[in-house]
């Protein structure tokens, strides 16, 4: 686990600080994988408070159905381009609940979404719901506002079942890194930015 760590934060700072060598992408997801496995046996169970603050996201894979095979398999890992910058960001945290703001910096417009969180730490599990959207262009805001229901989405969040809702298993959460599977099966790697 200390190399798979190791390997985990030398991705991060090849992103976030742009120094260093970038591990192989096929190295990395099979990290991550490695990193999930464990996670599984040892069931180790984190707070959402270590969640709390802004990530910037380093490296994702995607998912590709698979035909004559029930399931998914993950696509080919990659960097995200040091010209665009994704942050997930958690505040408000209690417990179990929280929000969440997913956004977009590029250049010098900003998009992002944003909404209410819920956390299960018998599964570590972040349920999440896009419900706001704010748009700004040369720091100035061209929209703030609710998006495709998001006051009658907001008002149900905490009664909906998780099968209906976009979710996160998180299976790794360092002071530094946060990696997770998404609903859709991909798996995604951030690192911890403070943002000014």
């Amino acid at each position: 686990m200390i190399e798979t760590s190791s390997v985990l934060e030398q991705v991060v700072n090849s992103v976030i600080v742009e120094t260093g060598e970038k591990p192989s992408p096929e190295k990395v997801v099979d990290l991550l994988l490695q990193s999930e496995k464990l996670s599984k046996k040892s069931k180790e169970r984190d707070k959402f408070e270590q969640l709390a603050g802004n990530w910037r996201l380093c490296f994702i894979t995607g998912t590709r159905k698979v035909r004559n095979r029930a399931g998914i398999i993950l696509g080919s890992g990659r960097y995200l381009p040091s010209w665009v910058r994704i942050y997930l960001s958690y505040s408000d945290i209690t417990d179990t609940t929280g929000n969440i703001e997913n956004s977009v910096e590029l250049g010098l417009i900003k998009f992002s979404l944003s909404g209410p969180t819920k956390f299960l730490p018998q599964k570590n599990i972040l349920v999440f719901d896009f419900t706001r959207m704010s748009i700004k262009l040369f720091g100035v805001k061209l929209y703030d506002g609710f998006i495709r229901g998001g006051q009658k989405s907001e008002d149900k969040f905490y009664q909906e079942k998780i099968n209906q809702q976009a979710f996160f298993t998180y299976f790794l959460i360092r002071d530094n890194l946060i990696a997770a599977r998404g609903r859709g099966g991909g798996l995604a790697l951030w690192g911890r930015e403070i943002k000014s």
